[in-house]
């Protein structure tokens, strides 16, 4: 739990907003960026990387924008490319069958 406010942020509002959107990403695959020895939801994991200033953000639009998270997240034209890819492997599969 967070007992003061992170370097930069300048309202509980803004904190509450950039931990959820960072649970967000966290649920969505986003790797962990602080340890932990139990497992954490996915906002309270959130609010330990604050904490700990691991989370890097800026002022944007809807208040706040996370770090970009390239390496963690792949980009939906990659996804779309691997499930196409798997598609057709499947199709080939049964084409031999």
């Amino acid at each position: 739990m967070i007992q003061s406010m992170p370097n930069g942020v300048d309202s509980k509002f803004r904190l509450v907003l950039l931990i959820a959107r960072r649970a967000e990403q966290l649920m969505r695959g986003a790797r962990p960026k602080v340890e932990s020895d139990r497992p954490l939801k996915p906002t309270r994991l959130a609010s330990a990387e604050f904490d700990h200033d691991q989370i890097q953000w800026g002022y944007g639009a809807e208040g706040g924008v996370l770090e970009t998270q390239t390496e963690e997240q792949p980009d939906a034209e990659e996804m779309d490319g691997a499930v196409e890819e798997a598609e057709a492997e499947a199709e080939e599969e049964e084409a031999a069958r």
